[in-house]
């Protein structure tokens, strides 16, 4: 199958690309580096041992998408380009509206002149906003509580009705929790621009020297330890669960939602504890009163994907603490380098 992967060199995007080639599919990247490098292309290249085509342009030039899934007889689409930044989002929502709303009706139109009807969309969990209750499923109610969750529902929402609109349409919407951690070459991993705004990349940068300190935000929620409790996924694991849902759309039509987690809360101390193990290092941090909008905790219910599509989280903290440490010592060379 050809698969054009668009926002195709950032850090989702890459990781799938790889366990795409490795199952046998011809990738095709397509990116504006807005928001990541240049080279992840050539690492990409290197772990797959061959040239993956990597096209720079923006998904907003319609007239270029339509070009590119002529060219290269694509089959199916992976939409990951889109901005990401909760805090920017609410400072900037012109921006994000264009970039991940305005952007996707651009994609879908070129799809729709080329006959290209297959789809699987980089969602959010963030869709959902304070929980009703806990773990989420599909059907929880959504009401996101931020500019960017609510360009991610309002592109759900296109789908569903392009969907019901016409039959012939195969789409998945993927919404993931917490991806963290990173290939296992450590060739490729997050790497954000600036002061991380997640918290693994933050913690690698303290332990590699970069920043002082850890800000937990927060040490008094409802919780086991007092400290944010999130539902850390494995890359590698939402990497091959992109996998599952395109095999589950073949021969399939409609609209389906998925959440990708594993199900299972890590608080904040927790993992800071589980990569000062991993490191062997202390980790020095710094109690800071809460964020705006920070919940005491979220996590997915997966057992929808794991019943449709036989997908299941198979990596842990530790795992992901590994990988992490890996991609950090490699990351330094490689901009250097770069």
């Amino acid at each position: 199958m050809n698969i054009l992967l668009t926002g195709g060199t950032g850090y989702i995007a890459s990781h799938t690309s790889v366990v795409l080639d490795s199952a046998g599919h011809n990738v095709v990247l397509f990116d504006n580096f807005s928001n990541s490098r240049r080279s992840v292309s050539r690492r990409v290249n290197q772990i797959c041992k061959k040239v993956i085509p990597c096209i720079e342009g923006d998904i907003r030039d319609t007239l270029l998408l339509i070009k590119i899934l002529g060219d290269f007889k694509i089959d199916a689409v992976m939409h990951f380009a889109g901005l990401k930044s909760v805090a920017e989002s609410d400072q900037e929502p012109l921006k994000y509206y264009d970039n991940n709303v305005a952007g996707s009706i651009s994609l879908l139109e070129a799809m729709k002149k080329t006959g290209v009807k297959s789809i699987v969309f980089s969602s959010s969990a963030t869709v959902y906003g304070t929980p009703n209750y806990l773990p989420y499923d599909e059907k929880h109610p959504l009401n996101p509580i931020n500019t960017y969750g609510r360009t991610k529902l309002q592109v759900e929402q296109i789908l569903l009705d392009l969907a019901n609109s016409d039959p012939t349409w195969s789409i998945a919407l993927l919404r993931y929790f917490n991806p963290v951690g990173a290939h296992e070459s450590g060739l490729i991993g997050e790497d954000p621009n600036g002061i991380p705004n997640n918290l693994m990349p933050y913690v690698t940068q303290v332990v590699a020297g970069i920043l002082p300190h850890v800000n937990i935000f927060g040490n008094d929620f409802d919780t086991r330890d007092g400290t944010g409790e999130r539902d850390y996924i494995h890359i590698m694991d939402l990497a091959e669960g992109h996998h599952a849902a395109l095999n589950y759309l073949a021969n399939r039509h409609g609209c389906e939602i998925f959440n990708f987690g594993t199900g299972t809360p890590v608080s904040v101390l927790e993992l800071i504890g589980a990569y000062q193990k991993a490191a062997d290092k202390n980790i020095p941090v710094k109690i800071a009163p809460r964020r705006i909008g920070d919940l005491a905790t979220y996590y997915a219910n997966p057992k929808k994907v794991f019943e449709l599509t036989g997908w299941k989280a198979a990596r842990g903290i530790h795992d992901i603490c590994l990988s992490t440490m890996q991609w950090e010592e490699f990351r330094g060379e490689l901009i250097e380098l770069e």
